[in-house]
């Protein structure tokens, strides 16, 4: 059984980390935390990947957060993946040029997949990571896009199986139900997953409000656990987590 890394996270718009509950920028959590002293702090406590994502850009790409997403990732030596809305070329060039290890795609992946295989074949597909959230409809993954208002129609095997043509390495999944939550992950849906795709590196999200969830996910074989709102209130020691 492989070990899980545990991968804390830090949502940022304009410049201030936030938490919205499930997507929703009109239910906004604001902390007075400095992004860049946050992750140093959890990179003390022994993180060594960091997922970071830009709700400002996400929301409008011209207004990209790249300069204070620039200082954080130089500011550390953990490998960090950077996310939100990304659309465009420019700016997953703009994303590599300051060092982001990895790229995290969402609703393109779904909307323009020619272009997002272009990108796979172009710069490697260990450079990516597709952010593939599901609403589960009578036992169903249906995708959903656009920032999770919208279900796609498409199942989430459906893609995965369509990029493993072009190696898809690193897919993040979210039970959108579970998102913002604290109440535990949907275990069922990562054993699933790990099970039927023992090649990829599947990173769990959303629902983590204690050591407890974190045990219990353990044993999903999953790559990677983002912890993002239970670091940030207190409900997960992240020195335990990743000594658990």
């Amino acid at each position: 059984m492989t070990t899980p890394i545990i991968i804390p996270a830090l949502d940022l718009i304009d410049g201030q980390v936030v938490r919205l509950h499930q997507g929703d920028y009109g239910k906004q959590t604001t902390y007075t935390y400095n992004p860049i002293d946050k992750f140093a702090e959890y990179v003390n406590d022994g993180a060594s990947y960091l997922h970071l994502v830009d709700l400002t850009g996400a929301k409008d790409p011209t207004k990209r957060q790249i300069t204070l997403i620039e200082q954080i990732i130089k500011s550390t030596n953990a490998e960090v993946q950077v996310g939100g809305g990304i659309r465009s070329e420019d700016e997953i060039k703009a994303l590599f040029d300051i060092g982001a290890k990895r790229v995290v795609i969402g609703s393109m992946a779904i909307k323009q997949k020619d272009t997002v295989k272009d990108w796979f074949k172009k710069y490697g597909a260990d450079k990516f990571v597709l952010a593939l959230d599901v609403n589960i409809i009578d036992n169903q993954n249906f995708i959903a896009i656009s920032g999770w208002q919208e279900n796609s129609g498409v199942l989430l095997e459906a893609i995965i199986d369509e990029y493993l043509e072009v190696s898809l390495s690193h897919i993040l999944c979210t039970d959108i139900s579970k998102d913002g939550t604290l109440s535990g992950s949907n275990v069922a849906l990562y054993q699933n997953l790990t099970k039927q795709y023992p090649t990829l590196n599947i990173q769990s999200s959303g629902g983590i409000g204690s050591l407890d969830d974190i045990k219990a996910i353990k044993q999903t074989n999953v790559f990677g656990i983002i912890v993002g709102r239970a670091l940030l209130e207190g409900k997960v020691d992240l020195k335990g987590a990743i000594q658990c």
